[in-house]
């Protein structure tokens, strides 16, 4: 008797590899997850074991099937963190270097040198080469200056690379050509998205970029071939630790993942991702809108070689991050899930506000200047109001990124498509509403990365057969309207924007 048949979706994080089995109706069956090490060798610089995750990716696969002996996968779907770099020899199979993590600060100062390299980037909102051919900024977060510093430092690693002996892969790349057979013939692929996050590719034309290869010192043999988000790139060899010949169909990064999976087909829709950060994206179709308020563009996802759906793209340091310095730093809440009592308990800030800018700003001002700012305070406040304005803090990042997208796109967002762990916060998704003034919608399953991944590698080899169908498997849990008027609004967010005028002004005067 045959099982029923499945999807498997691969969802490798910064912190953890896992797989779920997603049957016919989108409906997650089973699912496996282990953690891998962070490594730190010298303070702001995060690395991987690439082999390590590799292990783990084999481990939840197999483990997962194992789980529901029953079900049939009919496809492999990978979603992934994104801007992580490998390089490896294709002779071995073995990394030259830890996988350097896209959170790893140590290009900075090149980054900053290359800031004040005439013609390559004049400011976050202006034009330059690098925006202009990317839809990046030139910063340590993307994958290409990683890259370079491997080739720069890894003794011996310049050479190899020029006599095509190295590959390099983000962490879609890495696994890919491990499943489909490593050194006995993998196939060295990435998709649009992932190649979008490198600095090293064209995204107007889909293609490596020469320019930018050339000014990085980047052979262009080591780069893996760029193909369609939902596309069979091969099938799970034989020497993987589970079943082979299952089709990988799917491959895009986490937050262009969690778009697909919310079903945001359409031009207009968005969707905000609440983890450590905050991550919206705008689908803004077939235009390549290019930012002129600090936003990325990017591709959202493709069906069909040499063509994408784009995305315009805003992101913020600190979400789910601020209510983790409240429990770990201030000590003022033991878990997360106390900040909606405490909240609840207070029903306002006290007329305080948060600017949670412990890195700087991001998205949209781009600010690593700006510092963490508590204004407004009087004696009348309680922590009760400090853990209220956090919250709230979060929303107002939300829409000052949301303000931008319309900027930009001169679309107006009425709905607004949430995920992540924060949107359990009832509270949370009520101040979202109303601080935004638009209509926050929390879906059923709300870990859309992984839905995402599954969504593409189903629809590659046919185990959904339309977008329609996938809009159908979307179900929503709770819509959180606004409950404050226009004027009411608008007054809270006036005082948000000095609020950050304090945070970015924090050194005048010195």
């Amino acid at each position: 008797m045959m099982g029923k048949d499945c999807v498997l979706a691969l969802d490798q994080g910064t912190t953890s590899t896992r797989c779920i089995l997603f049957d016919e109706k989108g409906t997650p069956v089973v699912s496996h997850q282990q953690e891998h090490a962070q490594i730190c060798p010298r303070p702001g610089w995060v690395e991987h074991d690439a082999n390590e995750i590799w292990f783990c990716a084999q481990n939840v696969i197999r483990e997962a099937a194992a789980k529901s002996p029953s079900s049939r996968p009919m496809a492999l779907g990978i979603t992934n963190q994104r801007e992580t770099v490998v390089v490896w020899d294709k002779n071995t199979g073995e990394p030259v270097y830890n996988a350097i993590v896209w959170q790893c600060a140590r290009t900075q100062d090149f980054c900053a040198e290359w800031q004040n390299t005439k013609g390559w980037e004049q400011s976050s909102t202006g034009s330059g080469k690098v925006k202009d051919k990317t839809g990046l900024l030139i910063s340590n977060y993307f994958s290409g200056t990683k890259l370079k510093w491997i080739l720069d430092n890894v003794p011996g690693a310049k050479d190899r690379a020029k006599r095509g002996d190295l590959l390099f892969g983000t962490i879609d790349t890495w696994l890919v050509w491990n499943l489909t057979g490593g050194v006995r013939g993998g196939i060295h692929a990435t998709d649009v998205t992932n190649a979008s996050r490198t600095l090293l590719m064209n995204i107007r034309a889909l293609e490596w970029d020469e320019e930018m290869l050339d000014f990085l010192g980047i052979p262009a043999s080591m780069l893996p071939r760029i193909e369609p988000s939902s596309h069979v790139y091969g099938e799970t060899a034989k020497n993987v630790s589970f079943e082979a010949g299952i089709p990988i169909s799917g491959v895009l990064g986490d937050q262009q993942a969690a778009l697909f999976g919310q079903a945001c087909f359409d031009q207009g829709m968005v969707k905000n991702t609440y983890g450590t950060g905050l991550f919206m994206l705008l689908n803004t179709g077939d235009v390549c809108a290019s930012s002129q308020n600090g936003l990325l563009t990017t591709p959202a996802y493709s069906l069909k070689k040499g063509s994408c759906v784009y995305a315009l793209e805003g992101s913020v340091a600190m979400g789910g991050a601020t209510i983790q310095w409240l429990r770990d730093n201030l000590r003022i809440i033991d878990t997360a899930e106390d900040s909606e009592y405490f909240a609840n308990k207070a029903k306002d800030s006290g007329g305080t506000y948060f600017v949670p800018a412990f890195s700087g700003l991001f998205a949209p001002y781009w600010d690593m200047g700006a510092r963490g700012t508590l204004v407004g305070l009087t004696r009348y406040a309680r922590k009760e109001h400090l853990i209220y304005a956090a919250l709230e803090s979060i929303c107002y990042q939300t829409r000052d990124v949301l303000e931008a997208m319309q900027k930009d796109s001169r679309v107006k967002v009425s709905e607004m498509k949430v995920d992540g762990g924060a949107v359990a916060n009832d509270t949370l998704m009520q101040m979202q509403a109303d601080i935004a003034g638009l209509s926050v919608v929390r879906p059923m399953f709300r870990e859309t990365t992984a839905l995402g991944a599954a969504y593409a590698a189903g629809l590659a080899v046919g185990f959904w057969d339309s977008f329609e169908s996938l809009r159908a498997l979307w179900k929503k849990d709770r819509v959180f309207s606004s409950a404050l008027t226009p004027e009411e609004r608008e007054i809270k967010y006036k005082g948000w924007r000095k609020a950050i005028e304090k945070s970015r002004d924090w050194l005048s005067g010195e």
